[in-house]
């Protein structure tokens, strides 16, 4: 099976760009949504074959997330069913007989760290919600996770240190949350890799120098390892300031 996800940073902005265009060709079996920023019937989307699933953010043109699927689940919950992080529609998960499959649009620490403790709440909600997924059955869960795990996983980690994204507190949940059993798929096939990148500042030409970092993910419960066929970055696609990312899996 095909899964994709894209920060789209607002969905009807990228309609008049390349959206369809780009759901088209990638053909996915699951394509994710981050960063909407839509409320209920600001748009409607004509995707013949597919389910269509939506959480959206309370507050206007901000957040949310959708997920678009060729397979009907058989359940879907919004939210991480803890009232003080369902406001900002973060989180769709979809159940299926052998897995749970997860979106999720992980709070930004903001300048001048201004979220960084409400962050550390979250990763804490969100970690101890995949665990409870992933005692029951498999979970692949994706979404921009805003952070930068490793110093390879960012062009400038020496100057970005401590800025949001690249905190030693926001990477030390990140290794907890993988160190829970979870696997970050891109990292599974490709260890090694320089300059693969997913997001990239709008400023200081960062795109056309490549100067971007990886905060967009495919993770899985690690008993889906050896079901992992391929992960990719796809790079050449443009219209965000993030670009899409792949997992192939054998389900």
């Amino acid at each position: 099976m095909k899964f994709i996800s894209w920060n789209v940073n607002g969905l009807r902005a990228m309609m008049s760009k390349n959206f369809m265009d780009v759901f088209r060709a990638l053909d996915a079996d699951f394509f994710s949504l981050q960063e909407t920023k839509l409320q209920a019937g600001q748009i409607e989307l004509d995707l013949p074959g597919y389910h269509q699933y939506w959480n959206y953010a309370e507050k206007k043109g901000y957040s949310g997330t959708a997920v678009f699927t060729k397979h009907e689940p058989l359940s879907v919950t919004y939210g991480l069913g803890i009232e003080e992080h369902d406001h900002e529609g973060r989180v769709i998960t979809l159940e299926y007989e052998t897995f749970y499959y997860v979106t999720v649009y992980v709070p930004n620490s903001q300048d001048g760290l201004k979220r960084l403790d409400y962050r550390m709440q979250w990763e804490d909600a969100f970690r101890g919600y995949v665990k409870q997924l992933a005692a029951k059955k498999s979970v692949i869960f994706t979404g921009d996770l805003n952070v930068a795990h490793e110093e390879i996983d960012l062009k400038n980690p020496k100057t970005n240190r401590m800025n949001a994204g690249f905190t030693d507190e926001e990477r030390a949940k990140m290794t907890e949350l993988l160190a829970a059993g979870f696997t970050d798929t891109f990292r599974y096939f490709y260890p090694d890799e320089k300059d693969a990148y997913s997001w990239w500042s709008y400023r200081f030409h960062a795109r056309e120098n490549n100067s971007g970092w990886r905060i967009d993910y495919f993770i899985v419960s690690e008993d889906l390892n050896e079901k992992l066929e391929g992960a990719s970055i796809h790079n050449e696609i443009f219209g965000s300031d993030h670009c899409p990312v792949e997992l192939d899996v054998r389900l």
